[in-house]
C-alpha cells in the first residue's frame, strides 16, 4: 500500500487536533487589555502545544517522503501516535486553565513524552519495513535528538513535581531542539536525489 492515505489521515487528524485547541480559547471577560491578563497562561500554554503540534506535522512530512510502501504495522504505529497526539488540546486546556498547577503540568509532561515515544515506534516500524539500509534508518542513526528530547520529557515531568514552571521550561527547550524539521532526513533525501 502506498504512503498517501496514511500521510491524509494525519493531517486530518492534525488539523482537528489544531482546531480543538483553539476553540478551547475563551475570549476575555471585559473590553480592556488588563482583560487579557487572566489569560495570559492560557495564551502560552495554547502557543506551546500549537509549536508542538506543528513540529509533529513537519517531522511527519518529511519522514513519510522516506517511505516507499506501508504495511499494517505502520499504519497502527501511526495511529498510535495519533492518539497521543489527540490528547495535547485536553491537557493544554487543563494546564493553562489551572495556571500551571502540579497535577496538569506533569500529565501534560507525560503526554508528550508519549507522543515521542511513539514517534520512535513509528520510525522502528518504517526501518523494519523498509530494512537498515533504508533512507529512514541512514538519516536518524542512533537519534540523538529523540533520546535526549526523551530524557528532556522525564526530566520535565521531575521537575513539574517541584516546580511547575521548571518542567514548563524544560518543555519549551525541548520544543526549541525541533523548530527546524530534522535537517538528517533531508539530507539524506538530496543524497539519494543525486545518485
Amino acid at each position: 500500500m502506498g504512503r498517501g492515505r496514511l500521510e491524509a489521515f494525519s493531517d486530518a487528524v492534525i488539523a482537528i487536533i489544531l482546531t480543538i485547541m483553539v476553540l478551547e480559547l475563551k475570549s476575555p471577560h471585559g473590553h480592556e487589555w488588563s482583560s487579557l491578563q487572566p489569560l495570559i497562561p492560557v495564551i502560552f500554554a495554547y502557543v506551546l502545544s500549537f509549536l508542538y503540534v506543528a513540529i509533529y506535522w513537519n517531522n511527519h512530512h518529511h519522514m513519510m517522503h522516506t517511505v516507499q510502501h506501508v504495511d499494517g504495522r505502520i499504519l497502527w504505529a501511526n495511529l498510535h501516535l495519533m492518539f497521543w497526539l489527540s490528547l495535547i488540546p485536553a491537557t493544554t486546556a487543563w494546564m493553562g486553565e489551572s495556571h500551571f498547577a502540579t497535577a496538569p503540568t506533569i500529565l501534560y509532561g507525560a503526554v508528550l513524552l508519549a507522543c515521542s515515544l511513539a514517534y520512535m515506534v513509528l520510525t522502528f516500524a518504517i526501518r523494519a519495513e523498509h530494512g537498515p539500509d533504508s533512507q529512514l534508518a541512514k538519516a536518524l542513526g542512533s537519534d540523538w535528538k529523540g533520546n535526549a528530547s526523551n530524557v528532556l520529557y522525564v526530566t520535565g515531568v521531575i521537575a513539574s513535581f517541584f516546580a511547575p514552571l521548571i518542567g514548563v521550561a524544560i518543555y519549551l527547550g525541548t520544543a526549541g531542539l525541533w523548530l527546524i524539521p530534522d535537517r538528517r532526513i533531508a539530507r539524506q533525501l538530496q543524497k539519494t536525489e543525486k545518485v
